[in-house]
């Protein structure tokens, strides 16, 4: 089975008994328990939008590294800002990945009680002032995302058997981040260990993928094979991150993927990914419907918070220790 492509035209989250509405539900079903990634056409998000991030991001990017160290994302509590080429390992049996990029999100105000309690994801975006555009760009663009992941999650709610609201109560402050990565083509004497992206499942609740028409992105399936997640026009990639499978007690899936920039020809490969995870206090627990009578959960509770720390801590120290080991061995 590959990756399906759903269609959300005239979906009618407020009419879940309709014909179309059942259709895509179900479709979400399959794709969830299978895979956990779809892609998604007649979305909402007008084309003039999505290349107008790409123009941005490639701009970004392509600032020199001296004002892109002014922006590091080292700089806040919130990790936001440039993140250097080799700074994270997603997979950690791999070498660190071969990107950089941009992290930026909603502007929580200072006086936001998690901003206060300078909880990650919470914190000040570095806007930077060489590319003036760049806030109304991306806050325009994160609006967008905001509106299509609360529907592709109160859509996962339908597919649940739940009223199309459940999840509304855990995403009250949700964390959403957006981020720009390029990727630089992928060495012609790389060994098995060297990829874009390490292989790993996404961390939060659902992230929405646009994508150049380079490709690269590669999922893997169920029975262990990878496919590829080649480019689709006028489609995101969406996948379901780790609380999906938390929430559904393994009922769904958040499988692995990785990135290769081998199709590129020497060129840059650009992604717009948007992380959307809810309130960072909400617990992550079996929702109703998914834990039979007796049955032990499958994952320990844990609030969103504590995951998502833990998983940025792993990732990045783990790049800060190859690194390191890189640098002493030479």
């Amino acid at each position: 089975m590959g990756i399906p492509v759903i269609d959300l035209k005239d979906v009618d989250i407020n009419d879940p008994e309709s014909e179309i509405t059942q259709k895509v539900v179900k479709e979400l079903y399959k794709a969830a328990t299978n895979s956990g990634f779809f892609y998604v056409k007649n979305h909402g998000v007008s084309r003039d939008t999505v290349t107008r991030q790409f123009t941005l991001a490639k701009k970004l990017l392509s600032l020199s590294d001296e004002i892109k160290q002014k922006y590091n994302v080292r700089n806040f509590f919130g990790f936001r800002g440039f993140d250097k080429i080799n700074g994270q390992q997603l997979d950690p049996n791999a070498k660190p990945d071969l990107k950089e990029g941009y992290y930026c999100g909603k502007n929580y105000p200072q006086d936001h009680p998690y901003a206060i309690a300078k909880y990650q994801n919470y914190g000040p975006n570095q806007w930077p002032t060489e590319l003036p555009e760049c806030e109304s760009i991306c806050l325009e663009y994160i609006d967008e995302m905001y509106k299509l992941s609360d529907f592709i999650m109160k859509l996962l709610a339908l597919s649940l058997s739940l009223p199309s609201n459940y999840f509304d109560a855990s995403s009250q402050d949700p964390m959403g981040t957006l981020r720009m990565i390029r990727y630089p083509s992928h060495p012609k004497d790389a060994d098995e260990l060297t990829f874009g992206a390490g292989a790993h499942t996404d961390w939060g609740s659902v992230t929405i993928l646009a994508q150049d028409q380079i490709g690269g992105l590669e999922v893997c399936m169920p029975d262990g094979t990878w496919v590829k997640a080649s480019p689709i026009e006028d489609t995101f990639v969406v996948n379901l991150g780790d609380m999906i499978p938390k929430w559904t007690n393994g009922l769904y899936h958040s499988n692995p993927h990785r990135v290769r920039n081998v199709y590129s020809n020497g060129e840059y490969r650009y992604s717009i990914p948007f992380f959307y995870e809810p309130d960072y206090h909400a617990v992550i627990s079996p929702v109703p419907g998914t834990l039979k009578e007796n049955e032990v959960p499958k994952f320990e509770p844990c609030t969103v918070g504590e995951h998502l720390e833990q998983m940025y801590n792993r990732s990045y120290k783990k790049a800060e220790e190859s690194m390191a080991k890189k640098a002493a061995y030479y």
